[in-house]
């Protein structure tokens, strides 16, 4: 698993949103287009293209794009 392509991924989720305004250090949580319905959207891309189950709490406790990913890399292994 990339990086990068995890990126894609979650700007795929935002809609709204161009993958090159997203970088690793972008604070998902501060994007006017990240809501519930976006959070939900990552629970599920976890689950399904990576295999892990990620919690709610996950997400708070991550502050960037590259935390999350870190976090589902962690989980998978």
């Amino acid at each position: 698993m990339e990086l990068n392509e995890f990126i894609e991924k979650f700007a795929d989720i935002l809609e709204d949103i161009d993958v090159e305004s997203l970088s690793p250090a972008t604070k998902f949580h501060e994007l006017d287009e990240w809501s519930s319905l976006e959070a939900l959207c990552v629970i599920s891309m976890a689950a399904d293209e990576y295999g892990v189950q990620i919690s709610n709490a996950d997400l708070k406790a991550s502050e960037t794009i590259e935390d999350l990913f870190n976090l589902i890399v962690l989980k998978k292994k």
